[in-house]
């Protein structure tokens, strides 16, 4: 299984909490203004990865919390983040997804691989970008509309849950 990519950050402190491997998916169809990856929105650009080589590289680095996946929007590749997913956390490590979605259209959409996606993720970074919001003072958000959602608590309790960091 392949990954359309952006590209990866080795270690990461900012986006999610620890030191973070994050992986950049390649196409996003949100387009929001202000948007710092703009380069990721492209559908028929970047790098098809194998999964495999991914959790080679991630378990490489003894240090890291987790992994991230940014974009670009992950979800449009749902079935094959969420296969790297389960193997990340299989092996002990958290695992934190951006998404310009919210939480309850993830939910809505009723999709298998989005589920496996949502199962697999700890911590939910949602909403779209928006530039009159933007707050730089957050910690892994750029708009104050976007949530740090605790996605097991949520799904257990069916409600949004979220993380004040």
């Amino acid at each position: 299984m392949k990954l359309k990519l952006a590209g990866v950050v080795r270690e990461s402190v900012v986006d999610g909490p620890g030191i973070r491997y994050v992986i950049f998916a390649q196409g996003c169809l949100h387009r929001c203004p202000g948007c710092h990856n703009q380069h990721t929105w492209d559908l028929e650009s970047g790098e098809e990865v194998p999964v495999e080589y991914l959790l080679q590289d991630v378990f490489r680095n003894p240090l890291l919390s987790g992994v991230t996946f940014s974009g670009g929007e992950p979800f449009l590749q749902a079935g094959a983040f969420a296969c790297l997913g389960e193997e990340v956390k299989r092996r002990g490590l958290s695992v934190v997804t951006y998404t310009g979605y919210t939480f309850e259209e993830l939910v809505a959409l009723d999709l298998e691989p989005v589920k496996r996606l949502l199962k697999v993720t700890d911590i939910l970074i949602d909403g779209p970008f928006k530039l009159e919001l933007k707050d730089p003072t957050l910690p892994f958000r750029g708009s104050s509309n976007q949530r740090l959602i605790d996605v097991p608590r949520s799904m257990r309790e069916g409600r949004v849950v979220t993380l004040e960091v």
